[in-house]
């Protein structure tokens, strides 16, 4: 719908006027930013627009719903442990719709900085942060009291997180926004809590949620998962908005699976766009990296319907297909031949699905899961094969179905995954490079 613009001499009603113009979610948006009285402020934005009865009707309703869900969640108090960007972006989220968030950062000097610019200049270096926004180092502070902890940090620093919240634990949920495994022990973010913490309520989140975009008020979705529907309901209705929807799972395996396979692909993804490949071939890659997420998330116990959903394909395509993604960075860099290890440094931040690749390779031919993508990436990364040898040697294994569980397998996983194997033996090797001289990514 395209309303006219009017000029007023009020600022932040204009501002109203002109949000409304574009459509009536934004002008919803824009009437809770300017904590001006709202029922004058619909009339008034109705007439000034040429909004029909119909549409003005249509303004009150989605106002009152708005306003509806704030006072639901207002009362609400939140830490958000982690101050890389998704972190952020999620604390930042919660602060915007009322609710009293606290974002705790490990580093004085970088909370300080929080405080005086209200920038995370290191993750979101071009985006304010809500005034309502709270900052703290203080581990103890920043949790005691809360009603719902959300852990933000990497999977590796995961569990001496877990432990170090325990002493102020006493009636907090706990929901991981982290989306990896465990290094070693294959452990997800939900089986760490439950050994850790096993007396709390928790749940996961995942899905498509490039920390820039949410942050751009870009519409978009995520999962929360938990066997608590007043945890899914309570996160549900505290981070909603006009730009953010919150879907309900009860399949925390299944969720928490799509958010950490999906980076393997991202990866390959990205090594791909670097070798300038087809839309063919990217399409090819999307669709069997599908259904090796599938294939595994079964074997371990996850509903397979659950990776047709935002925190399977849904995360999967955003992921492999954006380069706001720190893992298609990577798998670009490693395109170009810069060497594995100064690809990370240059990063500068997490790449879950580097890890992630090491435990699912190793899971996978343990339970004889056929992952080819997995085990060439695999072979290229840790065991110095070329990434055009063995995509070659990908296009030439065995025959197989095309979507999982349609058609029966009997053995082929198992057999198809020792074909590979020793097709893997024969690809060249070939060191990358340190560093080359090459365009800079798309």
């Amino acid at each position: 719908m395209k309303l006219r613009k009017p000029n007023v001499k009020n600022q932040k009603v204009q501002k109203i006027v002109d949000a409304a113009s574009t459509g009536i979610d934004d002008a919803v948006s824009a009437i809770k930013e300017s904590g001006l009285p709202n029922k004058p402020l619909i009339s008034s934005i109705a007439e000034l627009t040429g909004l029909k009865k119909k549409k003005s009707a249509q303004l009150v309703e989605s106002m009152q719903a708005t306003e509806q869900i704030a006072s639901d969640s207002h009362q609400m108090s939140f830490a958000f442990l982690g101050g890389g960007s998704f972190g952020t972006a999620m604390a930042n989220l919660a602060a915007k719709n009322g609710c009293d968030a606290t974002l705790w950062v490990r580093d004085k000097r970088t909370v300080k900085s929080l405080h005086k610019t209200r920038i995370n200049k290191k993750y979101l270096p071009n985006h304010k942060l809500d005034e309502r926004l709270k900052f703290s180092h203080d581990l103890k502070i920043a949790v005691a009291g809360v009603d719902v902890i959300f852990v933000a940090v990497p999977s590796s620093a995961f569990r001496e997180m877990l432990t170090n919240i325990k002493p102020f634990i006493t009636h907090q949920a706990v929901v991981s926004l982290t989306k990896g495994m465990e290094k070693e022990t294959f452990a997800m973010m939900s089986d760490i809590i439950q050994e850790v913490l096993p007396e709390v309520n928790f749940g996961v989140m995942s899905g498509p949620n490039l920390a820039v975009e949410i942050m751009d008020n870009m519409p978009t979705a995520t999962v929360i998962a938990s066997e608590s529907e007043p945890l899914r309901k309570a996160i549900q209705t505290a981070l909603h908005s006009a730009f953010f929807r919150v879907f309900a799972s009860s399949d925390i395996k299944g969720v928490e699976l799509g958010g950490a396979l999906k980076n393997i692909y991202a990866i390959a993804m990205g090594m791909a766009a670097a070798y300038d490949v087809g839309e063919n071939t990217k399409a090819m890659l999307l669709t069997r990296a599908l259904a090796e997420m599938s294939r595994f998330g079964v074997a371990v116990g996850a509903d397979p319907l659950t990776f047709l959903g935002l925190s399977g394909v849904g995360d999967l395509y955003a992921t492999c297909s954006s380069v706001l993604s720190r893992n298609y960075r990577i798998g670009y860099m490693l395109g170009q031949g810069i060497s594995l290890e100064h690809a990370i440094k240059k990063l500068g931040q997490t790449a879950e699905g580097v890890n992630t690749i090491l435990q699912v390779h190793s899971r996978a031919k343990a339970l004889g899961i056929y992952m080819p993508i997995t085990h060439a990436l695999h072979a290229v990364l840790y065991e110095n094969k070329s990434a055009l040898g063995v995509a070659l040697n990908l296009m030439e294994t065995g025959f197989r179905s095309d979507v999982e569980f349609v058609l029966p397998h009997d053995e082929s996983n198992v057999r198809l995954s020792h074909e590979f194997s020793e097709v893997l033996k024969t690809s060249a090797n070939a060191k990358p490079k340190d560093e080359i001289q090459s365009s800079d990514m798309p």
